[in-house]
């Protein structure tokens, strides 16, 4: 047969073929139909070439790329999968091949306002794509503030600010056994969190060819569906596990006449790779890049002259000893060693038998050959079977390699071979993952806190049976369990101004519930923004005020505001904080937003969305938001810098192993990538209210568009 295209209400695409890699090719296509835009900005930015034509603001991100070799491991991890899977990258070709014949007549009005036409995709881009959006999320950027927390605070600082990172968690994700729903089968729900972007990180479609029928959500720019899915038989989702599988390297770098050595563990200095790129700068010079990789990995901050007003060797020592024996201040660059640059493998031969699944066994043999993001996984099958893993290559290595940056030169730093992947079970009939400690916790280092997961676990342990239209008032829930210690504090003040006694009595009456209509919530986030102020201007943070000359896109882990905002719950719990008084702080906070007014009526007056565009329009405000960091509607803002919230749910979706049509899905704008176009933001109004479009599989029931 034919490939087809159907599109439902919301246009969601509806894909059918006569095999697996003509379904790949269609696929390919309809994805550059409706994401054209969206897929060139994705390429650049995994080639490093973005700022040719979004300008100076991506230079950083294109010297990252570069450095990190990202297209280089790509193409790599291509050629890899040709010799030991070949039947998968014969159908990631499909896909890019369906990409490349869309891509020639792509009308998206973003190309004519750049004066770009969309480029070529090679077998490779796909994994280039996966790459570039997940590089950050295992958050190796924290070792960085860790070493200058540990420099400035001591080692108890590791502790202290340990919270989930500025880009990395927020998902829920629970099982419910058919024990305990309404039909007797299974439902798995949740919502990834991410960075809420326009178009929309996630894309809903349906896949059927003979061997298989899938519905899910697919990343744009990458063949078949492999984090959220349902067969009809059995059903997937995952939340990101939080497990720490880079590692940075502080290494010892001299130019010779020949290039670059580095000096190894073994006491001598090795060749090691280097070469320049050039950077093109819509409007501005060409950015030259030298690219500089060791046998750990590639350097991606400093060089062989060491790190620009950065580090030196004594800032950088711990227990392992000096960082050269004898040679104090020896300049010193990074280097990144992450798995798929040393394993050539990005996991994609996972993503065909995970679509053949029809069973919790087929999805628990498939995901074996995951590798990153390491995430947890539920599933469940219509015949009564469940699973609750983690999937993912983690290495084995020392632990200092899992906090903080470790010297190249020194042994016992390297990685010798990889973690088994937990596995986990459930509770009274249910099994809850929000990025908390869990079955990851030998994997990771600093986890979500467990509000999240504790607020779904309450939730679910007050019914008896749940069914699948019962799930979003679980996905709405705004209530703020991290508010008690901030709340404990004004507690305990006396002799306020009579305004400050009012918010404070006001918020002690006040439910904790981050509701966008509440004038409490927005009382609340006004203290609390002010609070992180007061401590972070405490002169014991003095030295972590200005972030160190790192690369511009490890400063959102940098930044001493954002570090105490996210951790404020530890802070104010604290037995001792570095002399601070910290009822003086609450004081002079609540003192503040007194004296201030209180200029916001509501929590949704500040609390907006900001959506995420490669040409963002500065003019548009977003809606407001109900929720909150730790709440499980969470629509993160950054405590004490701003009210504004660019991560949120990127998708909701609740699979019913009973009737895989009475599942229901909802994304944050709509099916559509092209702005104005009917399906471009449909589905907005229904995230904001919590409302989910039903999943619809009857062919009858859809429109035929086009064959591909």
């Amino acid at each position: 047969m034919s490939s087809e295209v159907y599109r439902d209400a919301w246009g969601i695409p509806h894909l059918r073929a006569g095999s697996a890699r003509e379904l790949a090719r269609a696929q390919g296509r309809v994805t550059a139909r409706d994401r054209a835009w969206q897929l060139e900005v994705e390429r650049q930015r995994a080639q490093g070439t973005s700022a040719a034509f979004l300008g100076a603001d991506a230079v950083a991100w294109d010297r990252f790329a570069r450095r990190a070799r990202l297209d280089d491991t790509a193409r790599r991890c291509f050629t890899a999968l040709e010799g030991r899977d070949p039947e998968t990258a014969d159908w990631v070709r499909a896909y890019v091949d369906g990409v490349n014949e869309q891509l020639a007549s792509a009308d998206a009005p973003e190309f004519a306002r750049v004066g770009l036409a969309p480029g070529r995709w090679q077998p490779w881009t796909p994994l280039g794509v996966w790459l570039a959006t997940h590089i950050l999320f295992a958050g190796f950027p924290a070792k960085l503030w860790r070493e200058q927390a540990v420099r400035h605070l001591g080692a108890e600082a590791v502790g202290l600010f340990a919270t989930d990172g500025p880009g990395t968690s927020g998902s829920n994700g629970w099982l419910v056994s058919g024990e305990r729903t309404t039909t007797g089968a299974a439902v798995i729900a949740g919502d990834p969190h991410r960075f809420i972007e326009d178009p929309g990180v996630y894309q809903q479609i349906h896949l059927s060819c003979p061997e298989f029928d899938v519905v899910g959500l697919a990343v744009p720019g990458i063949p078949g569906i492999a984090h959220f899915a349902h067969t009809g038989s059995v059903a997937w989702a995952i939340t990101n596990a939080m497990a720490d599988y880079q590692d940075l390297y502080r290494e010892r770098l001299r130019r010779t006449g020949a290039g670059v050595e580095a000096l190894g563990p073994d006491g001598v200095w090795h060749r090691a790779a280097r070469h320049t790129e050039t950077v093109e700068v819509a409007g501005e010079e060409p950015v030259e890049v030298e690219v500089v990789e060791t046998a750990r990995g590639p350097v991606i901050i400093g060089g062989p002259e060491g790190i620009p007003e950065g580090l030196d060797a004594g800032v950088l020592d711990d227990a392992t000893g000096p960082a050269v024996p004898g040679e104090p201040g020896v300049p010193l660059a990074v280097s990144l060693r992450y798995p798929p640059r040393v394993t050539e493998d990005l996991g994609f031969s996972a993503l065909l038998p995970l679509l053949r699944a029809r069973s919790v066994a087929d999805v628990d043999h498939a995901l074996d050959l995951w590798a990153e993001p390491v995430n947890v996984v539920q599933a469940a099958d219509t015949e009564g079977g469940l699973l609750h893993r983690v999937a993912g290559r983690v290495p084995l290595r020392s632990e200092a390699n899992r906090t903080r940056l470790v010297p190249a030169w020194r042994p016992g730093h390297e990685w010798r071979g990889w973690h088994e992947t937990p596995r986990a079970g459930l509770t009274d009939g249910i099994a809850v993952m929000a990025n908390q400690r869990g079955p990851a916790t030998p994997l990771g280092v600093e986890f979500a806190p467990p509000h999240r997961a504790d607020r779904i676990t309450a939730l679910l342990a007050g019914k008896d049976r749940w069914s699948p239209a019962d799930m979003p008032v679980i996905h709405m829930d705004t209530r703020l369990a991290s508010a008690t210690p901030l709340l404990d504090h004004l507690a305990a003040l006396d002799d306020l101004t009579p305004e400050a006694a009012r918010i404070r009595d006001a918020l002690l009456r006040w439910d904790r519930h981050m509701n966008a209509d509440s004038a409490e919530a927005a009382l609340f986030a006004a203290v609390r923004g002010a609070v992180v102020r007061q401590l972070a201007a405490h002169p014991a943070f003095a030295a972590l005020t200005t972030p160190p000359a790192y690369p511009e896109v490890f400063l959102p882990w940098l930044h001493l505001v954002p570090r105490v905002g996210f951790a404020l719950e530890h802070l104010l719990r604290a037995e001792e904080l570095y002399g601070i008084d910290r009822a003086q702080a609450v004081r002079a906070a609540v003192e503040e937003v007194a004296a201030a007014g209180n200029p916001s009526a509501t929590w949704g007056d500040t609390h907006r969305l900001f959506a995420w565009r490669a040409l963002p329009d500065p003019s548009e405000q977003g809606p407001g938001l109900s929720g909150d960091h730790d709440c499980v509607l969470c629509t993160s803002a950054v405590p004490g810098w701003t009210d504004v919230s660019a991560r949120g749910p990127a998708a909701r979706y609740v699979w019913d192993l009973a009737r895989r049509e009475d599942s229901l899905w909802v994304v944050p704008l709509g099916a559509g990538g092209v702005p104005g176009s009917p399906h471009h933001r449909d589905q907005l109004p229904l995230w904001l209210e919590g409302d989910l479009v039903p999943v619809v599989t009857d062919w009858a029931l859809m429109n035929k568009e086009t064959d591909v």
